[in-house]
């Protein structure tokens, strides 16, 4: 396992998105098109701001952020913070998850009134694990354009510093917190041909990297934290031994992102062929059941799968439960 770690740049400051003022929104059929002028046009604006380093802001960013009417943000006091370091003083609003269906409305009025909104969360593209999806959905509903200024994301600066595959890649948010749940999540992802890319709290990242391991297999990943801040690192190893790390040294600090290499065209074979040995082990010291129960657990088989594989290892016909069997 190795780990890196890069001091950012000067202009270390809040997370918060960035957003530009030369692109026309685009309108319901989803196109776009750069307006002749600087000034910004009435539509929702989807603003990508800083991931942790207040300097990684667009231009275009900021100047849409100065000329929009309002600012909808995830928590305006993240938002204000940065706005306030590049000297805007925009009017903002609060627009989140636990707000979405009262204040949706008002942007929309807003819009009816030919304003221009900015939307941003608290750090990295809009609507990526964050708010915003049904507020974009609304204003395409009803007409309103809609452009996006790009920007920081995490996930992306992730894959790229991860040293894994990025020819294809899935990102797929937050696991379950619970962990039969986050399991049934991983199986669901295991056979897909890319790399995936998921975000995680601190205090669960030991956890979700271990049923990684055990469901998705002895695949090689990345845990990127603090991406563009002074304390940026990215740890690089097997999963199992990203997972001992760090149940070992506790809950990292900061904002993190985890990386998995796809699988490998024999990922599926080699784990047969280890589910078979075990099971012809456990076989000798334990039921059928039992043994069935511990190899599904160790390697994060499916135990039906485990069940059939070990009532054929003893010579009987697979398709009973594994509660019928009491040996």
């Amino acid at each position: 396992m190795s780990a890196t770690r890069k001091p950012s740049p000067k202009g270390k400051g809040s997370q918060t998105r960035e957003q530009t003022a030369d692109a026309k929104p685009t309108d319901s059929a989803a196109r776009s098109k750069p307006a002749p002028s600087s000034e910004i046009s009435p539509g929702l604006i989807l603003v990508a701001t800083p991931i942790g380093n207040a300097a990684d802001i667009t231009l275009r960013a900021l100047d849409t952020l100065r000329q929009a009417h309002v600012i909808a943000c995830e928590d305006t006091r993240v938002s204000r913070k940065l706005l306030t370091l590049h000297g805007i003083a925009t009017p903002t609003l609060s627009y989140h998850e636990h707000n979405a269906a009262r204040m949706r409305p008002r942007i929309l009025e807003r819009l009816r009134q030919g304003e221009a909104v900015a939307l941003v969360s608290d750090a990295g593209m809009p609507l990526i694990s964050d708010p915003g999806f049904g507020l974009v959905r609304a204003c395409l509903d009803e007409g309103f354009p809609v452009t996006v200024i790009p920007g920081a994301s995490a996930s992306l600066a992730a894959l790229v510093l991860s040293g894994l595959p990025s020819d294809r890649f899935l990102f797929a948010g937050f696991p379950p917190a619970k962990t039969a749940a986050r399991r049934t999540f991983f199986e669901d992802l295991k056979d897909t041909g890319a790399s995936l890319i998921f975000y995680e709290s601190s205090r669960r990242l030991a956890a979700s990297l271990e049923d990684m391991a055990a469901v998705l297999g002895p695949r090689q990943a990345a845990v990127a934290r603090e991406i563009t801040k002074l304390y940026e690192e990215v740890r690089r190893g097997p999963l199992a031994e990203l997972a001992d790390a760090y149940g070992r040294d506790g809950p990292p600090k900061g904002e993190l992102v985890i990386v998995v290499a796809p699988p490998q065209p024999d990922d599926g074979r080699t784990q047969d062929h280890q589910v078979r040995e075990l099971l012809d082990l456990a076989l000798g010291e334990h039921s059928l059941r039992d043994a069935a129960d511990a190899v599904s657990r160790i390697t994060g088989t499916s135990r039906r799968k485990v069940y059939d594989l070990a009532l054929t290892l003893s010579g009987r016909k697979p398709g009973g439960s594994p509660r019928e069997d009491g040996q």
